[in-house]
């Protein structure tokens, strides 16, 4: 099994933060975001790769970072060849130029780059593995449904497989949003490039995505328990480094 972290964004919403520096590699209680997510990767067996794609722009600063730590994993870092925010692959779109570019054929585990969180993956993949989803994403129960603007709207029947996703609705009517995260069975990855190729289709996305496989393979919603942080802005940075606990 591989693993994914997106790291190629741009993150304009953090800025001056982030127009020299990438966002995955800002600090929360004196470590980089991506150590964390790395450290939940490392203590699962089956992944024996993790692939952290990034950006001409930041690759530098990545390979920087890379001679600092030391992993027990396999590590490779992947250039998706942008270098602004207007050219940007977008998520789906750098899944998509990984798994072309390293020619992945097994389960593919994705991780966004900005993901803060204290629940299991190997919970996750169980789940996923358990059920003989195509698809698995993880879901996070918000306090009150009037903040999922901000997300993916998910609903699950009583199997808990998607029936319902909704990106970023004005009016949402369930907590339960969408993190991104997603694990993807070997016999769905060409589902990505089959979506991309499809007209005005929005390739940053992933709800855009997630909300088209429904009907077309078998999604899986997995609630995790504990906290999370989805670092889009300032305010989320702020209280990521004032509340995280991992």
């Amino acid at each position: 099994m591989k693993a994914l972290i997106l790291a190629a964004g741009y993150a304009t919403r953090l800025y001056p933060l982030t127009k020299k520096y990438p966002k995955p590699l800002l600090e929360v209680k004196g470590r980089p975001i991506i150590n964390y997510i790395i450290d939940k990767l490392e203590v699962i067996d089956s992944i024996d790769e993790i692939y952290i794609v990034t950006n001409s722009k930041f690759i530098s600063d990545f390979r920087k970072w890379f001679k600092t730590v030391k992993f027990h994993k396999k590590i490779t870092l992947v250039d998706d060849l942008t270098k602004n925010n207007q050219d940007r692959l977008g998520a789906i779109g750098d899944i998509n130029f990984v798994i072309k570019k390293k020619k992945i054929c097994q389960d593919l585990l994705v991780v966004g780059g900005d993901n803060l969180f204290s629940g299991s993956l190997q919970k996750f993949l169980t789940a996923s593995k358990n059920n003989a989803v195509s698809v698995g994403i993880g879901l996070y129960r918000l306090k009150q449904a009037k903040d999922a603007c901000r997300y993916g709207v998910v609903k699950l029947d009583e199997l808990k497989q998607v029936i319902s996703f909704q990106e970023k609705p004005k009016h949402p009517d369930s907590n339960l949003v969408a993190m991104c995260l997603y694990y993807i069975s070997k016999d769905c990855l060409n589902l990505i490039n089959k979506y991309l190729l499809g007209k005005k289709r929005k390739a940053d996305a992933t709800g855009s995505y997630i909300a088209w496989l429904i009907g077309r393979a078998v999604v899986y919603g997995h609630v995790f328990n504990g906290s999370w942080f989805d670092i889009g802005d300032h305010k989320y940075l702020n209280a990521a480094k004032d509340k995280f606990i991992t």
